[in-house]
This record gives C-alpha cells, sequence and structure tokens, in this order.
C-alpha cells in the first residue's frame, strides 16, 4: 500500500476524545487531526514522540489529516490507523501473499454471516469450503510480543464466537491478527487485559479455528504485509 503523497512527520502532542489528536507539523504550527483508532493505543505513542499523517486533501473534512504511524516509547514504529489493517491483507490476498489462503478464485468484504448479526471481513470462495476470514490489528506490544486486544472487546468475543460456529458447521473459520508493529516477532492474547476474549479464543481454537499472524513492514512511503510470526494462545 503506497502513500501518495508520501506520508508528512511531525511530533504527537496528546491523543484526546479517542478521535482526536494535536500534533506539531514541520512548520511549528499546531494541528488537530483524526485518530482512527478506537483501541486504547497503550504503549504505541509517547508525548513529543515522532509521528507521520496523511493528508485527504479534501477541505470538506471536519479533520481532513489522519494519524498513521507513530513511535512508541522504546523507539518501534507503530500503524495506529487499525482501518489499514484489512486493506493490507485484501491487498495480501489479492497478491496470492498470503500462502495459507491461496487457491480461492473471488473474495468479498463485509459479507453478513452468523447469528449475531455480524459481518465477515473476508469471505474467501473456490471451488471447495467456503473460508471465512476476520481481520485483526495488533498495535500493544511487550518487547517482542504483541498482544491482542489491548482492551476489552466485547466485539472481538462475538466475531470469535461466530467463527466457532462456522467451523463446526464445517466452513474454514481463519482469525488473521495483522500487526502493524515493527519490533513484534509472536502475537499472543492479553488475558489480562480481556478474559472473556481469551475465553472464547479457546473454545474457537477447540472448535478448529485457524489463526494467523503476519507483520507489516512500516514507513512513509508504504506500508505493506511482509511475513508470518507466530502465535501462542
Amino acid at each position: 500500500m503506497k502513500f501518495t503523497p508520501p506520508l508528512q512527520q511531525g511530533r504527537i502532542l496528546r491523543r484526546y476524545k479517542r478521535f482526536l489528536a494535536d500534533i506539531e507539523i514541520a512548520q511549528g504550527e499546531g494541528l488537530t487531526i483524526h485518530c482512527p483508532n478506537t483501541g486504547s493505543m497503550k504503549n504505541c505513542w509517547v508525548e513529543n514522540g515522532t509521528c507521520w499523517y496523511s493528508d485527504s486533501q479534501n477541505p470538506k473534512r471536519k479533520y481532513r489529516h489522519t494519524l498513521e504511524l507513530c513511535t512508541t516509547p522504546d523507539g518501534a514504529l507503530v500503524g495506529v490507523n487499525t482501518s489499514r489493517a484489512n486493506a493490507l491483507v485484501e491487498e495480501a490476498l489479492a497478491a496470492g501473499a498470503i500462502d495459507t489462503l491461496q487457491g480461492y478464485r473471488t473474495h468479498r468484504r463485509e459479507v453478513k454471516y452468523g447469528e449475531e448479526n455480524s459481518r465477515i471481513d473476508f469471505l474467501l470462495q473456490g471451488d471447495g469450503p467456503d473460508c471465512y476470514l476476520e481481520v485483526k490489528s495488533v498495535t500493544l506490544a511487550e518487547q517482542a510480543r504483541g498482544l491482542f486486544p489491548d482492551a476489552v472487546s466485547s466485539r472481538g468475543a462475538k466475531h470469535l464466537r461466530e467463527l466457532t460456529k462456522l467451523a463446526e458447521a464445517g466452513a474454514r473459520a481463519v482469525l488473521f491478527y495483522c500487526v502493524q508493529h515493527s519490533r513484534v516477532e509472536r502475537v499472543d492474547v492479553a488475558r489480562a487485559i480481556d478474559p472473556v476474549y481469551g475465553q472464547a479464543l479457546d473454545l474457537a481454537l477447540a472448535a478448529g479455528v485457524e489463526v494467523m499472524a503476519y507483520r507489516a513492514q512500516l514507513g512513509a512511503d508504504e506500508i505493506v504485509l511482509s511475513e508470518p510470526v507466530g502465535f501462542s494462545a
């Protein structure tokens, strides 16, 4: 995924009201921008740390600029725009870059399914059973260990219940962790943060739900899903 034009650099001053951040841009001016992240963003940024933002160039938007990348307290790079995760996975699917998800002729986004009024991120279809693919963005890390979720996620537990039912019915159900953190080498479940999510994942794994984790390569010019990383429940 290329950024055209490339992301611009600034310094993040604060994040507030969940969807806003104040930054200082290169010219020394202050700017309020959109922060597209509903999570806690724990360990994702540091006050006065370097950040990068995109410009929609749409004067009709109340906040035309969007926070994209931040520097963590220990100097790693994190992609804080969670909406990029699905786009990265879709790009990788189209390129056949995920070995374990090849062989499907088509994929559709946001398809309704399940008993709890859900929408699957991607429905992959081919000659065999359908594959239901749910994507989660991982940004919280402790050293080289990525953790999900970074806050209590009732929505995440709901998706796991839906995937579990699909797997029990014979469909292929996949939970895909898109790691937007430059130092993460494996992904773990943040059971201390959300034990209900952890329990739901245990049931999903027992039912045959597959778990995959891939790390993205992050930069001001481009981000791309690059390589698999380990997972431990």
